[in-house]
């Protein structure tokens, strides 16, 4: 049986690329013209909309496939740190009645922070890949 922290870092990680993959998906389905208006209407460049996009949809399946998990993490950890700051903070905690707060921000941060200080093999692509440079590496070494 695989280590219990290894079954609860994919768990956090699966459902860390599914949450950023759909939220990716959501901003090109509803147009992304519209992410970027909205972008450019809370001061920040319209183009970081499709950055933005790109980096949840990508990152999102790259995190259910287990590829580059702790860079990825990473991404979503900053990503969250300016959606809390720069968005949610304001509203507070749970929201003020217009908008909502920024609990859901930070426990997707929590999530992506855990990902990215602990990684996250079990299941992973990256496990494949660098194990077989790795065994390269060896036996180059030879």
């Amino acid at each position: 049986m695989e280590n219990k922290y290894e079954i609860g870092a994919l768990i956090l990680r699966v459902v860390l690329g599914i949450t950023f993959f759909v939220h990716g998906l959501v901003k090109f389905q509803g147009g992304i013209e519209n992410t970027a208006g909205w972008f450019t209407s809370i001061g920040l460049p319209g183009f970081l909309a499709t950055v933005v996009a790109v980096i949840e949809l990508a990152g999102g399946i790259a995190l259910v496939l287990g590829l580059f998990s702790r860079f990825v993490s990473a991404l979503f950890l900053l990503l969250m740190a300016g959606a809390i700051i720069k968005v949610k903070m304001a509203g507070g905690f749970l929201g003020n009645g217009q908008g909502a707060g920024y609990e859901l921000d930070l426990a997707l941060l929590a999530m992506a922070a855990a990902i990215t200080i602990t990684g996250s093999k079990l299941l992973a692509l990256d496990k494949v890949i660098f194990k077989s440079k790795e065994n390269q590496n060896t036996v180059s070494a030879k």
